[in-house]
């Protein structure tokens, strides 16, 4: 049988209780996806630029509009490290460039650790995130781009 639990939330101003609010919203919803996928994988930007990495390996034996779109896609994907990267105060052009050395060395574990403001083996320090999160995130971008694409005609009005 469940438990229900109650959390008491409080905070100086309103900003910092809607704050908190969110903040545990989101860590449920962590909890959420681990329950619902077991699965486990590194955090700090390593899957998005590893799968990149793979992406853009695969587009350059495409030929025309697939490898052209493939590779698309794994540039949007470099925006997840970049994020995080600029969010932890890093510069993120240089952050992205030495993941993507890294992980073409083999290092496919090597992610941002925002604590220590580097690139480390992510797994080593214990950064994971739950396997859901990201392939949720993936899935609702692609839905998105392909509604966009869609779009056949545009109506103004004034």
């Amino acid at each position: 049988m469940g438990k229900t639990t109650t959390v008491l939330v409080r905070g100086s101003n309103l900003l910092v209780l809607d704050e908190a609010e969110r903040s545990l919203h989101d860590a449920l919803c962590v909890v959420r996806c681990l329950v619902a996928k077991r699965f486990l994988i590194a955090g700090g930007g390593a899957p998005e630029i590893e799968l990149s990495r793979q992406l853009g390996a695969w587009a350059k034996v495409l030929h025309g509009m697939e490898g052209y779109c493939i590779r698309a896609f794994a540039e949007a994907l470099e925006v997840v490290p970049y994020t995080l990267a600029e969010n932890a105060g890093l510069n993120p052009i240089a952050i992205v460039t030495e993941l993507r050395n890294r992980h073409a060395k083999g290092e496919i574990n090597t992610g941002i650790n925002v604590r220590k403001g580097q690139i480390t083996n992510i797994l080593e320090e214990n950064v994971v995130q739950p396997l859901l999160v990201s392939t949720s995130a993936i899935t609702l971008a692609t839905e998105c781009v392909r509604m966009i694409l869609k779009i056949d005609d545009i109506v103004t009005v004034r």
